[in-house]
């Protein structure tokens, strides 16, 4: 695979999987151009993006779990302690991840195959990167900003698990749909954030095993250069972007993004309906 693709699919899902613009939309996008780009050439083969998809997801996981580290450290201490029959938030963090998780992990096995054949095209993505940005807006202008993640109930944990499997249709972005959904129910945003990348370690955990066992079972099964270059690389880019997404809410909204979503899906679109017109395409 050409260095350069490496380099732009990395910085790509590091930069987009926490921010709430749809890293798989991005990543859906960047394949487009790839393959549009190599007129006189075969395409990526499937086995290899698998290759390079597992590595860049273990490279936001790492990030994600270096950068919440001591909730990670008080969810297991809670578990340990639940275990010897106290109770503490700790424990009730986890329980909630968890309870979110289950709609995505049973949604996810059900459905991959009908994600991955209908619902990987451009306006598919423009569309949802629009209407899901409208919804981000609306959540975070219409919800209170008077609750955090020690006041979580069971079962806004399980609503916002089902707004997370939303993010099966590429373009909706795993994060905004979980941020836009705690934003709803009242949750002041450092804490929609905390809770959304929390969120994320089960969900990518989930979606790097399911490609991992694509790859097994194509019987292709390597790690060479390319993936370490490509995991290294999300793992840098990712960590800029939950630091800049953390420091952003502590003190804005979540409007700039918003902005990027709305561009971005009307750009998608006049590009779709100007090639449909039979237009030659903006230079």
């Amino acid at each position: 695979m050409p260095i350069l693709h490496i380099l732009i699919l990395a910085i790509i899902q590091g930069l987009t999987e926490f921010l709430p613009v749809s890293s798989s939309g991005h990543l859906v996008l960047a394949w487009e151009v790839f393959d549009g780009l190599q007129v006189d050439q075969p395409v990526q083969a499937e086995s290899d993006r698998l290759v390079i998809d597992i590595a860049v997801h273990v490279g936001t996981l790492v990030a994600v779990c270096l950068y919440f580290w001591r909730d990670l450290v008080d969810m297991l201490a809670g578990l340990l302690r639940l275990m010897a029959g106290r109770r503490g938030p700790g424990a009730r963090l986890a329980f909630h991840i968890v309870l979110a998780t289950i709609p995505l992990l049973v949604v996810g096995f059900l459905a991959k195959d009908i994600v991955t054949a209908m619902l990987r095209d451009v306006q598919v993505i423009a569309w949802a990167t629009i209407g899901f940005g409208i919804l981000l807006w609306l959540g975070d202008r219409m919800g209170m900003t008077v609750r955090r993640v020690e006041h979580m109930a069971a079962g806004e944990a399980f609503v916002i698990g089902l707004a997370q499997v939303l993010a099966l249709i590429p373009g909706t972005s795993r994060s905004g749909v979980t941020m836009t959904a705690a934003r709803f129910l009242g949750y002041e945003r450092i804490e929609a954030a905390r809770f959304s990348l929390l969120l994320a370690i089960p969900a990518i955990l989930a979606a790097g095993a399911l490609a991992g066992f694509d790859l097994y079972s194509s019987g292709n099964v390597r790690l060479g250069m390319d993936a370490l270059i490509a995991g290294g690389l999300a793992f840098v880019a990712a960590i800029g972007a939950i630091a800049l997404l953390m420091g952003w809410v502590r003190r804005a909204s979540f409007t700039p993004f918003v902005i990027y979503r709305l561009l971005l899906g009307a750009l998608l679109l006049a590009g779709i309906y100007l090639w449909d017109f039979g237009l030659p395409p903006a230079t």
